[in-house]
């Protein structure tokens, strides 16, 4: 992320926190007491958001010394120490809250990718969803990379992906059939609920199918199906329970929207 992105981010989380008349409580400490305190993580996880932290001192006190220990991405474990922070005592009660909720934000999004990337393995991706909170995804999608996660479209413009949704309300066929037309260099991600939709599509020239809601027995066959000529996708149903099994199917990317 850019310097300048994670600098504008923080500014807009600083004005929510302090907006009209600043830190009202800790202007009653009138004192330059200058203090160090320790960043120590309260249970293992891959730690992220470090810079974002850093940029929220900075903006308050550019005399505050942030010291990392650990770099984003890293697996920490609890108690291990994740920074140093110096400087005077007031100014750090001021950043603090927004600082640690970028780092426990970004960290927990994170922590929870990698549990779903060990259970699915090597062969099999786990990708993240447009289901981010508004105005937080560049942040969301970010953390997911950190814990070893892929990304899947950024917005409705970076490929076609034609849904249910879209098929209540038209033609699957059809829609696909515009999709080839209209690509443009996009990709093109068809979902199906079942093997009968699958097959009626099969050999149409798109990128990935999306195997939407099937039981395990129905993806392994429709996996088989469909590998000679798609990118594999499974999505719904999928929790940190049942992700195993569905990545034992073969399937080549798993969408998880709760991470």
């Amino acid at each position: 992320l850019s310097k300048d992105f994670i600098r504008g981010t923080v500014k807009l989380a600083l004005n929510e926190d302090l907006y009209p008349s600043g830190d009202i409580t800790s202007s009653l400490i009138n004192n330059d007491r200058v203090i160090t305190a320790k960043l120590i993580s309260n249970q293992s996880a891959i730690v992220g958001g470090l810079l974002f932290a850093k940029q929220t001192f900075a903006l308050i006190d550019n005399k505050i010394k942030f010291i990392i220990k650990k770099k984003d991405g890293s697996r920490v474990k609890k108690g291990n120490l994740i920074a140093l922070i110096k400087g005077n005592a007031k100014n750090i009660l001021i950043a603090e809250r927004v600082a640690l909720n970028f780092l426990s934000h970004i960290s927990g999004i994170a922590t929870k990718t990698n549990e779903f990337v060990k259970l699915a393995g090597k062969k099999t991706k786990i990708c993240c969803t447009r289901k981010t909170i508004p105005n937080l995804r560049v942040i969301q999608k970010y953390a997911v990379k950190l814990g070893g996660g892929t990304n899947h479209r950024f917005n409705l413009s970076d490929e076609y992906l034609i849904k249910d949704n879209h098929i209540a309300s038209s033609d699957l066929k059809s829609l696909v059939l515009k999709a080839i037309k209209n690509k443009k260099g996009k990709k093109i991600t068809v979902e199906v609920d079942t093997i009968k939709q699958l097959k009626s599509i099969l050999g149409l020239k798109f990128n990935r199918v999306l195997l939407d809601n099937m039981s395990v027995g129905n993806l392994r066959k429709s996996v088989k199906i469909a590998k000679k000529y798609y990118e594999t996708e499974a999505s719904g149903n999928v929790n940190l329970k049942t992700v195993k099994a569905i990545a034992s199917t073969g399937v080549n990317r798993i969408s998880v929207g709760s991470i």
